[in-house]
């Protein structure tokens, strides 16, 4: 599955720093998706990758993006394709008085307006099936899309450390 990567001229020197945020609420079931593949990837403890986990994007995830070269937003999805599909983010929409929950598309473009930082970005979207009821854990079908996401996760993140290595020497 190949993502195109956007041709945003890196401003930083010295080794790509990369956040993955996985966002969404645990307990709406496969709504946790975000969060739980945060936590999993947290746990390979990856060089040069910083993972959070929120239930909701917030104006402050602004800071920690505009930090970062490269940012994956990662959310439970009930219309993409099956396991999962990663497309890139331009900025686009403005942060509204008292939001409490922004998209990716507006924390982007927060960072680039008010922080003066172009990431590369994209959003990682797993596919759910069980977002209606209560209570913790993932379908059946959840915890297989999350696997799959994670291994795809994994990759693009070594890829993306690798072509930056060659870049830089």
């Amino acid at each position: 599955m190949g993502v195109p990567i956007p041709t945003t001229p890196r401003l930083r020197s010295g080794p790509m720093r990369v956040l993955v945020l996985g966002y969404g609420n645990p307990g709406r079931r496969d709504d946790g998706l975000g969060p739980r593949l945060a936590e999993e990837l947290s746990r390979m403890g990856l060089p040069g990758v910083d993972v959070d986990a929120a239930y909701q994007l917030q104006a402050e995830d602004a800071a920690a993006v505009a930090d970062h070269d490269v940012v994956v937003f990662v959310d439970a999805d009930v219309s993409c394709p099956d396991p999962f599909e990663m497309r890139p983010v331009l900025p686009a929409g403005e942060p509204r008085f008292s939001t409490h929950s922004l998209a990716p598309e507006t924390v982007l473009s927060m960072a680039w307006k008010y922080l003066e930082a172009k990431p590369e970005a994209y959003v990682l979207a797993i596919r759910g099936e069980d977002f209606d009821g209560f209570g913790e854990g993932l379908s059946d079908r959840a915890r297989r899309n999350l696997s799959a996401a994670l291994g795809f996760i994994e990759k693009f993140l070594e890829e993306r450390a690798s072509s930056c290595e060659k870049a830089s020497t």
